[in-house]
């Protein structure tokens, strides 16, 4: 089966490098495009979307802010699963704070390039990355994200209405998630100690996980 994988805010296909899945599992990473002025996260998705061969039965894997945009493809196209990873399937799951700030716009008094320079032990901290080569992994997309790309992602996270949970998804969150924790939601899936970057850290398990799924 096609798998499709859509990586975190400005993130690349190096965070899902250590997941190890059956040899029957075809994976194909989908690349960001460059969002429209003003544009929903929903109506990015279906841009987004298509580059998906619909021919054939397909699933996607969506970790973080690829999860909502595997979200919203979902509800379009119906794959035979979706997985989203340390993310969010409503938007009323969303952190209070992050909705609150989308109600007042705050986004947009703060320069693009501005948020990519945050200090570098608030990022390993909120991300939950541990060793020097996890450290050094984060920094790297970091620093290769577009700030531009990064600020409007941010706006339509915080912006996003999504209120339709999708047939066939499946939610995988981690215990430690410090960016997109919530007490209302109800993953199907929980990783103790798991950190916003679990894919990464605890491929083994979420490789057995989306191996089971599948």
């Amino acid at each position: 089966m096609n798998v499709y994988f859509i990586s975190g805010l400005g993130a690349d296909k190096r965070i899902f490098s250590k997941l190890k899945l059956n040899e029957k599992i075809n994976i194909i990473h989908i690349n960001w495009i460059t969002p429209n002025k003003n544009e929903s996260l929903a109506l990015y998705a279906e841009r987004l979307s298509k580059v998906i061969d619909q021919s054939q039965a397909f699933a996607l894997v969506g970790v973080s802010f690829g999860g909502m945009i595997a979200v919203e493809i979902a509800k379009i196209l119906k794959p035979a699963k979706t997985i989203i990873i340390s993310s969010t399937v409503l938007a009323d799951q969303l952190p209070a704070l992050y909705r609150f700030a989308g109600q007042l716009s705050l986004l947009k008094l703060i320069p693009a390039k501005l948020l990519k320079s945050s200090n570098k032990l608030t990022q390993n901290y909120y991300f939950g990355t541990r060793t020097s080569s996890e450290k050094a992994l984060l920094s790297e997309i970091i620093k290769d994200t577009d700030p531009y790309f990064l600020k409007w992602a941010i706006g339509s996270i915080l912006n996003w209405k999504n209120k339709t949970r999708p047939e066939r998804i499946y939610h995988i969150h981690g215990t430690s998630d410090k960016i997109l924790y919530s007490k209302v939601a109800q993953p199907d899936f929980v990783i103790e100690n798991g950190t916003h970057f679990m894919v990464y850290q605890n491929a083994e398990e979420i490789s057995g996980i989306i191996d089971g799924i599948i």
